[in-house]
């Protein structure tokens, strides 16, 4: 039986469970709810909990345990031979046996034996899910009958319910702590290994970027060059023009929408202007390497300024196009968050609309402008699509926006991409330039906090 089906009926049961305690409660009262200690869809919540909570967890352990287990069955079931094999081949053996078993291609010539531990392995698997159902309905009823029994009027089931939830919040906070942890944790002990390879000097300080190691060393470059600044540069560079363009008129078009757009142009003004938030970036590429990289040159050209087909001009431009909607929608959110009081208040002090917006309204969001500000950055030093499409590949260390550059995702995406070995320093130094990135990012953050409680205080 399907894991949805499962998942399904396991739903009915807590619904219906949901359902029987809340009676069961509203039985209890006899019509005078102060009777009871919570409220009847705590009781409801309570008798759902004890149906779907128990197997629920039953049903992942089980999921998780299950594939390991039938495959050592499958493999005890194999010829004494073929159980003497090395650990590498038995594992190929059992691939194709699962292979088999689900109907898919396998590796080599299917031999009697492999034929039987397939039908085998099918035959734990229909074993299992039958037992599972079995296990879990029973758990299920278990509990739903545990539970309308304990149902009493001064059983504190808001207070369990409630406690549950807490713990589902701290674990899910848990999980999300742990998840960035491991991000970090495997990134930092990857690029130590390349830092073992190639001195953090070099990477940090190194003014030049060509990790193409060469076959043989005595190849010229064979040791590649691994220098992070011309990387770092030019993502600072398409980042700043992107916000350059990004900033201003995502502001002022939340302040338009927020103050002055009456009800009917804000209804389809906001809307339209969103929807660049939904359109995919491989299409903003394709926009900038098409539309907006030519028109630049050509215009270039009648200025007498030579501007390259792939530029970081274009790609910026492009870029700051596309994360508008992020300072846009957010400060409009956050704009329309400030309370009327202090509108009417500016108002009753003689101020005017303009003056109410950018002396009362705005250093009151700041915060939150600031805050939407950092997304877009984020946004915009994390995209790779319009850069690879309308900046280019090469790693050029220049001041000049009118000449192909490259930034640090472009390169990551690139190194992780190749045929090279894992344990390489090319393949290595994406890990490498994640944490520096990753650090470069966190820094940013920390000032900005920094600065936003700065003026917070200023402002109160």
């Amino acid at each position: 039986m399907p894991v949805s089906i499962i998942l399904i009926t396991l739903l009915l049961f807590s619904l219906a469970s949901f359902w029987l305690g809340r009676r069961r409660s509203f039985k209890l009262a006899g019509g005078e709810l102060r009777k009871l200690h919570s409220l009847p869809n705590y009781y409801g919540y309570y008798a759902a909990i004890w149906v779907g909570l128990p197997a629920l967890l039953v049903l992942v352990m089980w999921l998780s345990l299950q594939d390991s287990i039938i495959s050592g069955l499958v493999i005890d079931s194999l010829p004494a031979a073929t159980q003497q094999l090395p650990a590498s081949e038995k594992g190929l053996l059992l691939n194709d046996v699962k292979n088999l078993a689900r109907g898919n291609i396998v590796s080599g010539e299917i031999d009697p034996a492999m034929r039987a531990a397939a039908d085998h392995y099918n035959r734990l698997g229909s074993i299992s899910h039958a037992a599972m159902l079995v296990v879990l309905l029973v758990l299920a009823i278990a509990g739903g009958r545990y539970a309308l029994n304990s149902i009493r009027a001064e059983h504190r089931a808001r207070l369990l319910v409630e406690g549950l939830v807490k713990w589902l919040l701290i674990l899910c906070s848990s999980i999300a702590i742990l998840t960035t942890v491991g991000i970090v944790l495997s990134v930092l002990f990857e690029a130590i290994q390349f830092f073992k390879i190639i001195p953090a000097t070099d990477f940090l300080f190194g003014l030049h970027w060509s990790p193409q190691m060469a076959i043989r060393e005595d190849q010229v470059g064979a040791s590649g060059a691994f220098g992070v600044i011309p990387l770092f540069a030019g993502t600072m560079m398409i980042a700043l023009i992107a916000m350059v363009v990004a900033v201003p008129v995502g502001l002022m078009s939340a302040i338009y929408l927020a103050e002055y757009a009456g009800k009917h142009a804000r209804t389809w003004l906001k809307p339209l202007l969103e929807i660049l938030a939904g359109i995919p970036t491989v299409v903003y590429g394709f926009f900038a390497a098409l539309v907006v990289a030519p028109m630049m040159r050509n215009a270039g050209a009648s200025l007498g300024l030579d501007i390259s087909s792939e530029s970081a001009l274009a790609a910026g431009l492009v870029m700051g196009i596309m994360i508008i909607p992020f300072i846009s929608s957010l400060s409009d959110d956050v704009i329309n968050a400030v309370p009327q009081a202090m509108r009417d208040g500016s108002y009753a002090l003689g101020a005017t609309k303009a003056e109410t917006v950018w002396q009362v309204i705005v250093p009151a969001a700041l915060p939150g402008i600031i805050g939407s500000v950092l997304l877009a950055v984020s946004r915009a030093i994390g995209e790779t699509m319009i850069v690879v499409m309308a900046a280019g590949l090469t790693a050029n260390l220049t001041a000049n926006p009118m000449q192909a550059v490259t930034t640090v995702t472009v390169q990551i995406a690139t190194l992780l991409v190749g045929d090279q070995e894992f344990d390489s320093p090319k393949t290595l130094a994406a890990f490498a330039l994640g944490l520096v990135l990753f650090g470069v990012t966190l820094v940013l953050n920390v000032l900005a906090l920094h600065i936003v409680q700065k003026y917070r205080e200023q402002y109160e």
